[in-house]
């Protein structure tokens, strides 16, 4: 049942009438647990503009290495304008130490953001999103979503927004086999599942419609979002009905087993080492002790780059065998997704490895960080497929421009590929034949950076961060969080969207492209062919698979 909640005096029963001068609280229901029904708060949101929020909402809580439970019963109203707490975040290689949080393990909270004039009957579309950074780093706040909501209602196709924070780093993505035997591995991806589940009970309270909810994620949200439309859990993928992947898709993930040296790193830089139970000794160390020992860990621009430490991993349980043998198999739902990558995403992760200059060492890197099992025969095919010529490397169509080592532009083609255009259109390539599916391409930004259009930078594209901003793009996604197509009801491009077509399909120019504006025209999106490095990216794919199968 649901508590009536109140700014004031006015029950939420009457609240909507007053939704524009004092947002109406709502109290949902809790997940499914043994105290199903019950209510568990009270929220008072605030206004800003034509957009309610509702900050730092708790969806569940979870101690130290635990699988997310449903939140204590909160008493009397909550004040939910101000964000909640931010998982803790781990330092990155050569960047300041996080901005001051607040952070706290207790930080499984989520923001919803509405127009002022919802209420529980709206029943407008959900957009839920998961947020990016590499596994390693990122908050529900990372987005400004008061644009994208005023755009929603200035289009008349308004949508609720729902951001969530999930654990990152070791405290959501810890392997090994004492973790396994635990049965807490892959916790970040559970917070995820928890929190669509959350969705499904209680947005409802809040003018969402619960059959009518798309997921999206950028990078590591959107390889999570992925993830979650495969069927290895029966349960996640029939939580939401579309999916937006910006720079990431299901993509081989290694078994859980393989984390166990970082494991036993982090035990032994914590302290537990001699511990009956190293897990449980993790789980009672100092919060600071922990975290300056993950902070010692690996992470993206460190030289291990691309290959990261705290990862989703096949556990046999929520992943229960490689993504890519899952989408060989057809087995992921059959739900309409938009999905694009950006042409030089490899540039941004290359940065660290500028001290490789030889073909030598980029064919060494290549096998012992990414292909270990290959071949030599193997590696000798990709180098030629990725040859020692600045011209053919990344940021591509700049020639000899922005090589900022002898390999770096050679390196940045290869990780771009490898995990981010390669996993695209092997999921395209499935997929295409039985749903709708409508994929794109970034090429803007070539002039004003020397990463070209490097990784996540269509985030300005999707989501301006002005209210005057370029809306195109936005609009496009708001039709598709509407109408599950994003021509529909009208086409913002000024052209259809093609549904994707494979490469090999004749005079196919179905890839959505994003380039600077032409100098003549001004013509700024254009209609391409997903036929670039295909001989290349196929091999890529077909050597993945090959390890997956044999894994």
């Amino acid at each position: 049942m649901f508590l009536e909640g109140f700014p004031q005096a006015p029950p939420c029963s009457h609240c909507s009438s007053l939704a524009r001068s004092r947002p109406c609280s709502v109290c949902p229901q809790t997940p499914p647990s043994p105290c199903h029904g019950r209510p568990y708060g009270t929220f008072l949101g605030a206004n800003a503009g034509n957009v309610t929020e509702f900050l730092g909402v708790p969806y569940a809580q979870a101690a130290r290495f635990e699988l997310p439970q449903t939140p204590a019963t909160l008493p009397g109203i909550q004040n939910a304008t101000d964000f909640g707490a931010t998982c803790p975040q781990q330092m990155l290689s050569g960047s300041s130490p996080p901005e001051p949080g607040p952070f706290s393990e207790d930080c499984l909270n989520l923001d919803v953001y509405r127009p002022v004039t919802s209420t529980a009957q709206s029943k407008l579309p959900v957009f839920v999103w998961i947020f990016g950074g590499g596994f390693e780093i990122g908050s529900s706040r990372d987005i400004n979503w008061l644009p994208i909501i005023e755009r929603s209602i200035s289009t008349a196709e308004p949508i609720l927004v729902v951001s969530i924070n999930y654990r990152v780093n070791a405290f959501g993505f810890l392997a090994g086999k004492e973790v396994a035997a635990a049965g807490v591995t892959n916790l970040g991806m559970r917070d995820q599942i928890f929190a669509l589940e959350w969705v499904q009970q209680n947005i409802a309270a809040f003018g969402g419609d619960p059959t009518r909810v798309v997921l999206g994620g950028v990078s590591s949200g959107a390889i999570s979002a992925g993830l979650l439309l495969l069927d290895n859990n029966k349960s996640s993928n029939t939580l939401f009905h579309g999916a937006f992947m910006q720079s990431g898709s299901p993509d081989t993930s290694p078994l859980v087993s393989g984390g166990q040296a970082d494991y036993d790193e982090l035990v032994s830089a914590s302290g537990c080492s001699g511990a009956a139970s190293t897990l449980d000794c993790l789980k009672q160390v100092p919060f600071d002790t922990i975290m300056a020992a993950i902070n010692d860990s690996p992470d993206i621009f460190s030289f291990k780059s691309l290959n990261i430490v705290w990862r989703p991993r096949v556990d046999g349980d929520l992943l229960v065998q490689d993504p890519l043998i899952s989408v060989d198999q057809g087995k992921y739902a059959q739900i309409p997704f938009l999905t694009g990558d950006s042409d030089d995403e490899g540039t941004l992760f290359s940065t660290s490895l500028l001290n490789i200059t030889t073909s030598d060492e980029f064919l060494n890197y290549v096998q012992s960080n990414y292909l270990p099992a290959a071949t030599a025969a193997q590696i000798t095919e990709i180098g030629q497929l990725y040859p020692d010529d600045p011209t053919q490397g990344s940021p591509f169509d700049t020639g000899t421009a922005d090589e900022l080592s002898p390999e770096f532009k050679r390196l940045a083609a290869f990780q771009g590929d490898l995990i981010f255009q390669a996993p695209r259109r092997f999921f395209l390539e499935h997929a295409s034949s039985r749903q709708n599916t409508w994929s794109w391409l970034n090429k803007r930004f070539k002039d004003s950076s020397v990463l070209g259009s490097t990784h996540s930078s269509d985030n300005t594209i999707w989501f301006p961060l002005e209210s005057s901003g370029d809306f195109t793009a936005t609009d496009a996604l708001i039709n598709f969080i509407n109408t599950l197509d994003p021509n529909l009801p009208g086409t913002p491009f000024g052209m259809s969207w093609p549904e994707w077509n494979a490469p090999s399909a004749a005079g196919s120019t179905s890839l959505l492209t994003f380039t600077d504006p032409d100098p003549t025209s001004g013509v700024d999106v254009i209609l391409g062919a997903e036929d670039f490095r295909a001989d290349a990216i196929a091999f890529l794919n077909g050597l993945l698979l090959d390890e997956a199968e044999g894994m």
